[in-house]
């Protein structure tokens, strides 16, 4: 364990249940920390598309946090099951990218890593070393230690085989080759999504198959995407993904983060300060409170009241076009795509800029989300430049990247 890790096994678990959705075996990760050992955390990503986004950070920032810990943690790139595809969520067949595509993709994956993660404390693997080099009989042995009909519990295929839909062989190996991972790099936990909880599972099946110490499984929250909608006291909508265009992008130009951020409603801004932020749920319900109240305002926010003429000082207005013009651009761009089709031209919102001071985050920080007034300047003059069109108030949110 790191000599710089002070915390108990007891406060360990306390910590790293923070935000976990399902947790296989609590007693098991328990016993774990007690031996006093470095852990090995697995999480695997499948290359589909070039960029990591805001929605990998929620399982990239408990990654992290296991490395803050003193933990090893072991990032997959899914180059072999990449050309699989994962079922999860999916209706029918998903189509397959290019060899080229997931080159490019997992070549980028690798790289994008570490702008969250400890370069010295992680540990980059592509799941094509031991996958590609299976034998016919080796995927038959694999397939021996599971059975069709636990297969179809699975709910993506219990629906599909209900409905008449079609389902690939090859879409049934899909949990069988990433189970095999676990099986393979030895991890004590996985983790992934809440949507991968059946993957996650038959890793953790198949490690017993296989003799091993089955690997204890944790699941972080998804996050919706950009264009996801508060209906009826909860967000609906589908999560973050790069095949639906509604994702912030990890490397993506800072402006165009800030752009597509601006986009989204006021509920799903504070899931995302939820599930991306490291500040302390305390803290959180604090700054929700000072702007539902208006409490948060200049100097510490620009707030328009909704239905007030925005009033920008000519002196204002230039410096902000000098200084962020892109960003107003982009800006624009969002809330005019975002507006709904009976939203009348004109109307006003309130922009609310949580602008405090934080202390100075240490290393990558993108997942941290968090705001300082030296990053938020340019983006309030530029506010004061445009009198924004929208149905609700929207809060600033900038990420520090490296």
């Amino acid at each position: 364990m790191s000599d710089t890790n002070t915390l108990s096994p007891a406060e360990q678990l306390t910590e790293l249940k923070r935000g976990v959705v399902d947790l296989h075996v609590e007693a098991d990760l328990a016993k774990r920390l007690a031996e006093g050992r470095p852990l090995r955390i697995k999480a695997g990503f499948d290359p589909t598309r070039p960029d990591l986004h805001l929605g990998h950070v929620v399982l990239m920032n408990k990654m992290r946090q296991f490395q803050a810990l003193g933990h090893e943690v072991v990032f997959i790139v899914g180059d072999f099951t990449a050309q699989i595809g994962d079922p999860t969520g999916k209706s029918a067949t998903r189509s397959v990218p290019s060899a080229e595509e997931i080159k490019l993709g997992a070549e980028s994956y690798a790289q994008q890593a570490f702008r969250i993660l400890d370069t010295e404390k992680t540990r980059v693997v592509f799941n094509s070393e031991w996958l590609s080099s299976m034998r016919f009989d080796d995927v038959i042995r694999l397939a021996g230690k599971y059975t069709l009909a636990r297969m179809m519990e699975r709910d993506d295929f219990k629906r599909r085989y209900q409905e008449h839909e079609s389902i690939s062989i090859h879409e049934l190996l899909y949990p069988l080759a990433q189970g095999f991972d676990s099986v393979h790099l030895e991890c004590d936990v996985e983790l992934g999504g809440t949507d991968q909880l059946f993957n996650l599972m038959v890793g953790r099946d198949l490690m017993k198959e296989f003799g091993k110490r089955p690997q204890v499984v944790m699941t972080t929250p998804i996050l919706e995407g950009l264009n996801a909608r508060f209906e009826d006291g909860k967000i609906v909508g589908d999560k973050m993904s790069k095949s639906l265009d509604n994702y912030v992008g990890v490397a993506e130009p800072a402006d165009q983060q800030f752009g597509k951020l601006m986009s989204i409603s006021d509920p799903l801004m504070w899931r995302y300060y939820e599930l991306l932020s490291e500040r302390p749920s305390g803290e959180l319900k604090h700054l929700r409170e000072g702007c539902d109240s208006g409490a948060l305002n200049a100097p510490e926010g620009l707030a328009l009241v909704p239905g007030s003429p925005a009033r920008p000082a000519p002196r204002a207005t230039r410096r902000a076009l000098r200084e962020a013009p892109r960003a107003l651009r982009l800006l624009r761009d969002h809330w005019q795509r975002a507006r709904p089709p009976e939203l009348p031209q004109g109307s006003s919102t309130s922009l609310a800029k949580l602008a405090q001071p934080t202390r100075r985050s240490t290393g990558n920080d993108l997942g941290a989300l968090r705001a300082t007034p030296r990053v938020l300047q340019p983006a309030a003059r530029a506010s004061r430049a445009v009198h924004l069109p929208a149905e609700r108030e929207t809060v600033y949110l900038r990420s520090r990247m490296r």
